[in-house]
């Protein structure tokens, strides 16, 4: 594709990136990346890829906007309380970047339907915000290779990390199995710092870019932590595990159909 003066202008400083360029941009430009989740991580995470210039994002969330998400999901304002959250951040995004296909999908996520919702984009975000999904989308994608960018946030801390199914540990590699319910508080329950997923979101949106122009190390086989109290970041290595039952040489999860019932909502 050919870049007009005004996108000269808006992709300017990634196009005088070496890194970048007009190689890279028009590499953003054709990319295609699905966001589950539009709340916490999924408003920064898709407010930076839509400036960024990623062609087409789609998002995917059942819920509608409420006045407590105000206070860290900043693609929603007073206006679209009410209004499904994939809609009203895709209104924000277009805002910003009309150059972007923005996608929304009103649809609870589930097994059955997770590998068509997954299958025709290059790059997975999850900004979920319970266990259950987690374990699905880190299954789906594996079944269907695609690069996963997970990010998760609680109270002063969060976490990120990549995953490249086929070249590195799954996200069962690091837990099994997710939690027993009840035993890992929500962020309703115990409260999160609301610039946090603006951190998170941010390193997700990096990861993404990252693979999107094939540049930079990133975070697979490890999980990033970040403290904001303490303000600090460590690096934690996740090893590959053999015996994974979705990743693993001889995997028992073969199918998202048969796993429980709980794998389903968003």
């Amino acid at each position: 594709m050919e870049f007009t003066e005004e996108q000269l202008k808006r992709y300017s400083r990634h196009i005088i990136l070496p890194e970048v360029g007009g190689k890279g941009q028009k590499k953003i430009s054709e990319a295609k990346v699905l966001i589950i989740g539009a709340g916490g991580l999924g408003c920064p995470v898709g407010y930076y890829l839509a400036a960024a210039g990623v062609g087409t994002i789609a998002l995917v969330d059942n819920d509608n906007v409420e006045l407590s998400n105000l206070q860290r999901q900043i693609a929603h304002s007073v206006k679209t309380i009410d209004v499904n959250k994939a809609e009203s951040a895709k209104q924000t995004f277009e805002a910003l970047n009309p150059d972007v296909n923005v996608i929304a999908v009103n649809e609870r996520i589930g097994s059955k339907n997770i590998l068509g919702l997954i299958r025709d984009y290059d790059i997975i975000v999850d900004g979920t915000d319970n266990f259950p999904t987690r374990y699905l989308i880190n299954d789906a994608c594996v079944m269907l290779k695609k690069p996963l960018v997970s990010g998760a946030i609680l109270r002063f801390e969060g976490q990120v990390t990549t995953i490249m199914p086929g070249e590195g540990p799954c996200y069962r590699c690091l837990f099994e199995e997710p939690p027993p319910p009840g035993l890992v508080p929500s962020c309703q329950e115990a409260g999160v710092l609301g610039v946090l997923p603006g951190v998170i979101g941010a390193l997700q949106a990096t990861e993404v870019l990252k693979l999107i122009i094939g540049k930079g190390k990133p975070l697979k086989g490890n999980l990033l932590i970040y403290d904001a109290l303490g303000v600090n970041f460590r690096k934690v290595r996740i090893p590959k595990n053999d015996n994974c039952p979705v990743c693993g040489k001889d995997p028992k999860i073969k199918d998202l159909t048969d796993l429980p019932e709980e794998y389903c909502s968003i």
